[in-house]
């Protein structure tokens, strides 16, 4: 088996890693340290809670020269929760090593970021926008970066950002290395990394099993219920340690968190609308764990680490399927177990079914006096088998195709089938 002080590391990064209960490196972390301490650009695809951000903040502070005052590697994130996790996970490596690391993002005094960078940080995280800024007011100086990692770059060209990541890295070394994290390549961001990586390793885990192990997936339909009265029934089922309830837009995440207030039900909300200053304080009682409850958007599924999720539950299927395997990806990590309930109602059918081909494996449950309740398979229904009653053989052998054919002949015939047919059933019922 491979172990972390096969990698060589420095002692006081064996002793961090150590302490923060490593000991067998994950499927990326295998095949991304090895790449980024030979410097060879490369691109890692896995889906979240698959130890990515460690595969590439490990082998980077290995890499940095304390003796050199300037920065050494860039790291750029699509979101200001995402920059701020991966300044966090870095913290807990460097100990007293003397890296300096600075964190630089969007919705923060700009000036008092250009104050704190008078002496140049080993390493940089920051958000496109950010960044940009301070390389194009020389505050920021990259010139002298040999590493560039872009993590969530599918998200990050989904928001527009590839081309302030693209100013940035213009400034950086010519013989730089590019680390691009990404569950998905678009097509539209190849030209990107065409133009930064000439023939980088690309790393695929987990392509053929996106769902974490230790994970039930449940679908339970919404019936003749309201939907968030069938979302308040599972509530009161799971008694979660602490669950994430995903909706597609901003005006649901604050109407489901208004209703279930009006329940007594106390629960956060993190979504795009929430002022930077909210944000900060909305993670940090996530963190506290005042709520039992997360009413989140999309961006929670990509950007932010939330730890302890024992739940997930789709109150509406993601608009872009892909987005399901992020948002069941925040439960049953580090080898805990976790649960992914999704209610449906029949209009989710085609998107179920496209679910179950990317490798989910649904449980059928309903609710019944309180507790979920094995279901029949969804699909029961249309797989039985039709067999024909003898009042439908005997319509058939009875009407027959006229000789000369005019038109609507077709319905005429179906017609008279249906004459024979009720004039058999009502024989039936008088026998």
């Amino acid at each position: 088996m491979t172990k972390f002080n096969e990698y060589r590391l420095k002692p006081f990064l064996l002793e961090a890693v150590e302490k923060l209960g490593f000991t067998e490196p994950t499927a990326i972390q295998k095949e991304m340290i090895p790449q980024i301490m030979s410097g060879n650009s490369a691109i890692g695809q896995s889906h979240t809670g698959t130890g990515k951000t460690h595969s590439f903040i490990i082998p980077i502070v290995e890499r940095i020269d304390v003796s050199k005052q300037e920065v050494q590697a860039v790291i750029a994130a699509p979101t200001r929760e995402l920059g701020t996790q991966i300044f966090n996970e870095i913290q807990k490596l460097i100990g007293d090593s003397g890296i300096e690391v600075k964190s630089f993002i969007g919705g923060t005094d700009k000036q008092r970021s250009i104050n704190k960078l008078k002496t140049q940080p080993h390493i940089v995280i920051g958000t496109p926008g950010r960044l940009k800024d301070l390389v194009n007011e020389n505050a920021l100086l990259v010139h002298t970066a040999k590493i560039l990692v872009v993590d969530e770059a599918d998200l990050a060209f989904d928001m527009g950002f590839i081309e302030e990541i693209d100013q940035v890295a213009g400034k950086m070394r010519e013989d730089l290395e590019m680390y691009v994290f990404s569950a998905t390549i678009p097509e539209k961001l190849k030209p990107f990394l065409k133009k930064y990586m000439a023939n980088p390793a690309h790393i695929k885990i987990g392509d053929k099993r996106p769902a974490a192990e230790g994970l039930d997936f449940y679908l339970v339909p919404v019936r003749s219920k309201k939907k968030v009265e069938r979302l308040q029934e599972v509530m009161q089922i799971i008694n979660p340690y602490l669950a994430i309830i995903f909706v597609n837009t901003r005006t649901n995440a604050d109407y489901i968190a208004e209703e279930l207030s009006k329940k007594g039900i106390r629960v956060g909300k993190i979504h795009g609308d929430l002022a930077p200053r909210e944000r900060v304080k909305m993670m940090k009682q996530v963190r506290d764990l005042e709520y039992q409850y997360i009413v989140a958007t999309d961006l929670a599924a990509r950007g932010i680490d939330i730890q302890g999720v024992s739940h997930v539950i789709n109150y509406e299927l993601p608009e872009d399927l892909e987005f399901f395997i992020h948002r069941v990806g925040r439960t049953a990590r580090a080898g805990l177990k976790g649960v992914a309930i999704t209610l449906f109602s029949p209009e989710d059918e085609d998107a179920i079914v496209r679910v179950e081909k990317m490798g989910i494996p649904f449980q059928q449950k309903d609710i019944v006096k309180g507790e979920f309740v094995d279901m029949k398979e969804r699909h029961g229904r249309k797989k039985r088998v039709r067999t024909e009653n003898e009042a439908d053989t005997k319509a058939k052998s009875m009407v027959h195709k006229p000789k000369s054919v005019k038109p609507m002949y077709k319905k005429k015939m179906k017609w008279k089938m249906d004459e024979i047919k009720k004039a058999e059933r009502r024989k039936n019922r008088k026998k």
